[in-house]
């Protein structure tokens, strides 16, 4: 087998997303600089290194999450540190504190407000499951008035917690699919 062939078999099976048998190279004829990739790969790595973070805080879980956006911790390295106060240039919603049923509409409306696609962490014991708030007017776990994909624990969450959070989240958003991308696109 020559090497051109050697190097069409490497590039087929990268495509096909099989894995390359150990030894192969993906040297194609095309030149230095050219890089193969699937679209949907190359739109989920965008978006998970440009997260626009909206925070909704009502509690001391707020103040935490300004330390994580301090220097010592710089939540930057991440790509999350542009914070938006308006649900149309966001994308992830950080719900942090105590959320009331009088709040949650509020809290509903800012959601259906946020562009697709958009993304939700429960941040603190209180937005995951109420917290020590046991009582008529705590919402108890923001999931029921909307979707959360990742929940931080904690009273109140520790930076480092926030920072896991958000590689979690984007190791979610990495091995997502994109609702447009589709086999004729």
């Amino acid at each position: 087998m020559s090497t051109d062939d050697r190097s069409q078999a490497a590039i087929g099976m990268a495509r096909s997303g099989r894995p390359l048998p150990k030894g192969a190279s993906l040297e194609s004829p095309l030149g230095e600089g050219v890089v193969l990739t699937r679209l949907d790969a190359a739109i989920n790595w965008g978006r998970k290194n440009s997260l626009w973070p909206m925070p909704f805080g009502t509690a001391c879980c707020a103040i935490e999450f300004m330390g994580t956006l301090s220097s010592v911790f710089d939540l930057s390295r991440f790509g999350a540190e542009l914070l938006r106060f308006s649900p149309r240039q966001s994308d992830l919603l950080l719900v942090s504190g105590t959320v009331t049923y009088k709040q949650a509409p509020i809290l509903r409306r800012i959601y259906e407000q946020m562009c697709e696609p958009k993304w939700v962490m429960a941040f603190g014991v209180c937005a995951t499951s109420g917290g020590f708030y046991q009582n008529y007017a705590a919402v108890q776990g923001i999931d029921r008035i909307i979707p959360v994909d990742v929940y931080i624990p904690g009273c109140p969450p520790r930076p480092e917690t926030v920072i896991d959070a958000i590689m979690q989240l984007q190791d979610k958003i990495a091995r997502g699919k994109h609702p447009i991308i589709t086999s004729t696109f």
